[in-house]
């Protein structure tokens, strides 16, 4: 009963984006100490139709988060027609997203979620049909979840059950100010149905953040976050998947938002190498990497410097 999606920290948590299930920028985030954010997508084998969690990554011994992958399953379903998993939308099934989600040993794991910019959706009736839709993913993964956590139980313990099959973060989606609450309402109506046996989330995904402007009065992050705030489920935080870094001189000392993720460092990294000539190698990559998580890290500062007992994670 009350189980909880993500035990969080008291500050902002920044995650770097790593695109690999392992290699260099893997090794690289560990060796910094950096939290990061992978997606589905990097485990999944086309070939094998299966995911692949390698025997030996950096990342096992990193803070992970597991994003599911949406905005590539949503692309790959735009471009290329009928997927074979949920949906018809994903190419993994729920069962093959939530055995891997779950025993990938991530901090928390997000649900699979429909993204909505503007090169996905084009129109109102899109964007109200990928709403809809990742609410009721959101209810195909809760079903599942609470049927494996019944089954287990019958062989293990409560505490077993609960570290074996961690409930997921839910994801609200949109594109403009009443998209996103549209989107939390459904996402509470779901969520809702399945307490007490799941606490209220202490942490809800906020998509679809990347890909827009910071102030703009109907379809900007601060008007979409301003308006969100006063709505959320008591005790509930925030995670934004692919937060700009100018973002964060905003954001740092807002304790309803508990982290962000970013891989900007990795597209920076990309111009400047064809700008300069040079080659993007990995050494780049990571130092791109270090300079662009020192940027964010300032941003944040900049906000809590003048509040006694703040603390950074990065």
């Amino acid at each position: 009963m009350l189980q909880v999606n993500a035990h969080l920290q008291d500050q902002l948590v920044m995650r770097v984006g790593i695109p690999h299930r392992s290699g260099t920028l893997a090794a690289h985030a560990f060796n910094q100490e950096y939290p990061v954010m992978v997606s589905a997508n990097a485990f999944w084998s086309k070939q094998q139709q299966a995911f692949r969690f390698p025997e030996a990554t950096d990342l096992s011994e990193t803070d992970f988060a597991m994003d599911s992958a949406g905005f590539v399953a949503m692309k790959m379903w735009k471009n290329h027609g009928r997927q074979p998993g949920l949906g018809g939308i994903f190419p993994w099934t729920y069962a093959q997203y939530i055995e891997f989600a779950t025993k990938s040993g991530a901090s928390w794991w997000s649900q699979p979620d429909c993204c909505v910019e503007p090169e996905i959706a084009k129109s109102e009736e899109e964007i109200d049909f990928r709403i809809r839709a990742t609410a009721t993913f959101l209810e195909g993964v809760l079903r599942i979840l609470y049927e494996w956590q019944n089954e287990l139980a019958k062989t293990s313990s409560e505490r077993v059950v609960a570290n074996m099959l961690p409930p997921p973060v839910p994801v609200i989606q949109g594109w403009s100010v009443q998209h996103y609450v549209r989107s939390l309402e459904l996402m509470h109506q779901v969520w809702s149905r399945w307490q007490p046996w799941l606490a209220p989330p202490a942490l809800i995904g906020v998509g679809s953040v990347c890909r827009r402007p910071l102030k703009h009065p109907t379809h900007g992050l601060y008007a979409i976050l301003d308006r969100l705030k006063g709505q959320l489920p008591t005790g509930s935080r925030l995670h934004l998947f692919g937060v700009k870094g100018e973002a964060l001189s905003e954001l740092g000392d807002q304790r309803w938002v508990a982290s962000a993720d970013s891989m900007a460092y990795d597209f920076g990294a990309r111009l400047k190498a064809h700008h300069a000539g040079v080659s993007n190698s990995m050494l780049h990559r990571c130092s791109e990497m270090d300079r662009w998580m020192s940027a964010a890290m300032q941003r944040i500062e900049s906000r809590v410097a003048n509040q006694p007992g703040m603390q950074l994670a990065a």
